[in-house]
């Protein structure tokens, strides 16, 4: 399973390069005004097969396409990442930033804190003897396997729902084994193979193929689960498995959100192995946690950068998948002055009529200032008409549907703008259904989260975990579109916090008995600016 995980160094051929470069570069002289989909850029070699060279995207040519000073570039993001790698194998692990605006230096206390789990991780991981030793604790009696003395101890991340929310999650439960020194390990859906690289040295973090629990997805880890933390402690049952499941998705129980308090965690502490499904960025709770402040304000000094670094550390899409990125990326927004994300989300459960989410689009950049308004009729003088040559606004739009992107070019492309700009509007891709079982969706989908990340500006859906990784690695504070509905009267609102959101969070407190706002507990754990409702949890400075 790992191997199918991991990006591995092997390139295209130069033809097969040299005649898709072509192609791109024909188009593009072409002056056509529909930009070339995604799938045409990727349709040269098949989803499986390692198709960026990395000699095709050097650092000299990614540093002159964003306008950048030509100074050497702090590949590592400030020692967040380490140098132990061989480069060609993940050429997006060290290429990202050359890209990204914000950069945010890590304090010395977390690099200092990753080194130690790499080693940790290096030591413990898949296929070293504390594994393999560890892995008799899962089919040894609970008294056998309860122990608390174990060499090493594990968390096992369990996928749920969409590729944002797996990755919010992913973040939250790497935080929390770096909280309690626990390897983290992954099973890796199937739509996710090929996907990311690892990103700890000499280890994988994905679970061996002959791992003894066969089906993570049903056996045990579901909520109510004779397994599960939640279960056990509802039903006060005395004897403890050899292993224990965490339920901490959108549907945790109360008994499941127990977990958050202080007094859960020297029981969960006896289990060399845990294993934890959820769909929500739970860090924000984990700041709520008296046992890990101190811990938390050495890492993360400014509060609302735990993804921001945590999720540069680990995500780095394989060069498969960074072959999407940098092709489009030079193909479409590498020339422009300025580049706009616009990601849209509807969901299926709460939809909102296409006619009122174009007109919250349009009312919040327009009013904004995000895009410049357009000229009903043509000017008497051309005194708005651009010159020959102007570099042109560039907005990458993501959505399943392409109807958004299409009236928003035929706009900029029927009527001038009031200031004279160029307006080029393009859409990667737009499957029409969320397919999150698809290699192939999800590699579109993490190449758009990339390509979003990479903007100057940026406007995303409320709600939307696809639109939270993107602002969470970009560094970027949003303005977030509001549901025509919300009450305010509003088409956005500009976000203060870079961070995720924790939607469904906890509302009781632990040491008080009783339900109280979490919101007003400590001064960097607020409310969050783009829900409805009153418990969704978000980290500030």
């Amino acid at each position: 399973m790992a191997a199918k995980f991991v990006g591995g160094s092997a390139t295209q051929p130069f033809l097969l390069a040299a005649s898709l470069t072509l192609v791109i570069l024909l188009f593009v002289l072409s002056g056509a005004t529909r930009n070339l989909p995604l799938d045409l850029l990727i349709r040269s070699g098949s989803y499986s097969a390692l198709e960026q060279d990395p000699k095709n995207c050097s650092s000299e040519a990614a540093v002159a396409s964003t306008g950048d000073s030509p100074a050497k570039p702090d590949k590592l993001l400030g020692g967040l990442l380490s140098p132990d790698f061989e480069e060609a194998s993940c050429v997006s692990r060290y290429q990202s930033s050359l890209f990204w605006h914000s950069n945010r230096t890590p304090s010395s206390y977390l690099l200092h804190k990753l080194r130690s789990y790499e080693a940790l991780h290096k030591k413990c991981g898949p296929n070293t003897e504390p594994f393999n030793r560890s892995l008799q604790q899962l089919t040894a009696s609970a008294a056998a396997a309860a122990g608390g003395n174990s060499e090493c101890k594990y968390l096992v991340w369990l996928p749920s729902d969409g590729l944002g929310n797996q990755l919010i999650a992913l973040v939250s439960t790497f935080l929390y084994a770096l909280l309690n020194d626990r390897v983290l390990l992954l099973s890796i859906p199937m739509g996710l193979h090929g996907t990311f690289c690892e990103p700890f040295p000499d280890s994988s973090w994905a679970l061996p193929s002959d791992f003894p629990i066969y089906n993570l997805d049903t056996h045990d880890f579901y909520s109510k689960s004779p397994r599960s933390y939640g279960y056990l402690l509802e039903n006060k049952v005395a004897s403890l498995p050899p292993y224990l499941y965490l339920h901490l998705s959108h549907d945790a129980s109360d008994y499941d959100k127990t977990f958050y308090c202080d007094d859960a965690q020297p029981l969960l502490q006896n289990f060399a192995w845990l294993f934890l499904r959820s769909n929500q960025y739970f860090t924000p709770a984990l700041f709520l946690m008296p046992r890990y402040d101190q811990e938390l304000s050495k890492l993360f000094p400014e509060k609302e950068t735990v993804f921001h670094h945590l999720g540069r550390y680990l995500l780095h899409p394989t060069n498969a998948v960074w072959g999407y990125v940098t092709r489009y990326y030079e193909a479409y927004l590498a020339s422009a002055k300025d580049r706009v994300g616009i990601q849209v989300r509807n969901f299926p459960n709460a939809p909102v009529k296409f006619e009122l989410m174009l007109d919250q689009i349009i009312n919040c950049t327009m009013k904004e200032g995000i895009l410049p308004e357009t000229q009903l009729e043509a000017p008497a003088n051309s005194s708005t008409t651009p010159a020959m040559g102007t570099k042109p606004k560039a907005v990458l739009v993501t959505s399943l549907q392409i109807g958004y992107s299409d009236t928003l070019q035929a706009m900029y492309y029927e009527r001038a703008t009031a200031t004279g700009e160029v307006v080029g509007v393009f859409q990667p891709s737009h499957d029409e259904l969320q397919r999150t079982e698809r290699q192939g969706h999800n590699a579109k989908a993490l190449a758009e989260i990339y390509l979003l990340s990479f903007s100057d500006t940026l406007v995303t859906s409320a709600f939307s975990t696809f639109g939270y990784v993107a602002q969470a690695l970009g560094g970027l504070r949003p303005w977030i579109l509001l549901r025509p509905d919300n009450g305010s009267g509003k088409a956005c609102r500009r976000a203060s916090s870079m961070e995720p959101c924790f939607h469904f969070a906890p509302t009781y407190d632990c040491k008080a008995g009783r339900v109280v706002d979490k919101g007003k507990v400590v001064p960097h754990v607020r409310h969050c600016e783009d829900l409805n409702f009153d418990w969704g949890l978000k980290l500030f400075d």
